[in-house]
Formats: structure tokens, sequence, C-alpha cells
């Protein structure tokens, strides 16, 4: 793949450097509430169930790029381990609808809570007030970029 020549040499770095860090950070930002019973992806769908009602395994593969039988096998793991349950579409009595159980919705939790306490230990051990100003700024600059 070739450059754009239109664009600064600053945009290029910029959004290699950007997409680097966020990569990096991302997967210590997940590392650090990690459960050893349940795999990355597991964990993705719980997130994703988090504060919804109820969602269809089709709509949850789509959602999480991943085929239809393998969102049933993620999802029949996680029931096995209470931690979602199935139940049947009111609207539909053929579709079944998933979401978190109490104890679901406590992990999920629990996870968020355990990211956002290693990620800002980490603010507060390895940089100054100044450099987490300086996050903050650079945040809603990136904060931009998610708008069209």
């Amino acid at each position: 793949m070739s450059e754009n020549p239109g664009l600064p040499p600053s945009a290029i770095q910029a959004s290699r450097e950007v997409r680097a860090v966020i990569s990096r950070l991302r997967r210590r930002i997940l590392n650090a509430s990690e459960v050893e019973d349940i795999t990355l992806g597991q964990a993705s769908v719980m997130a994703r169930l988090s504060g919804k009602e109820g969602v269809t395994a089709s709509e949850l593969a789509s959602a999480e790029g991943v085929r239809h039988q393998s969102m049933t096998s993620t999802v029949a793991s996680l029931a096995a381990r209470g931690l979602v349950e199935r139940s049947p579409d009111p609207e539909d009595g053929r579709r079944l609808l998933i979401a978190l159980t109490a104890e679901g919705r406590r992990r999920v939790e629990e996870g968020r809570q355990a990211r956002t306490e290693w990620l800002a230990g980490q603010l507060q051990d390895k940089c100054t007030e100044e450099e987490r100003r300086t996050v903050i700024a650079a945040m809603s600059v990136l904060e931009r970029l998610t708008h069209d």
C-alpha cells in the first residue's frame, strides 16, 4: 500500500503512532482484568450483552465478526458457567434471546472496575499531573476523530 502523497508527514506519523499505542494499551487493559475461566472472546460477548435486555446469537455473531455456529458455542459455554441465560423471544418464540445473569453482570462490572483501577494506577505511577492533563486534552482531540 502506498502512502497518500497529499497527506503531511505529521498526519502519517500520528496515524501510525496512535494505532500502535492504542493496540498495545488495549491489550494491557484487557489483561488487567483477565479471568482464567473465560476466554477473551467470551469476555467480549459478555461486555456486548451488558446493558441489553436480550440479543440473538445471530446479532452477537454479526457484531463480533464470527460465524453463528461459533457464537452458539460461546453462548453455550457461558450459559454452562451461569453467566448468561437464554429465553424465548416474546415476539418470536422460535428465537432465543441471550442476556447476562446477575452473576454475569457482576463479573462484567468487576472486570470494568479492575481495568479502570489498573489504568488509573498506571497514570498515577508513571505520569506527572501535567502529563495526565495532556492525556485528557489528547483524548478530546482523538474523540473528535470518532464523529462524522
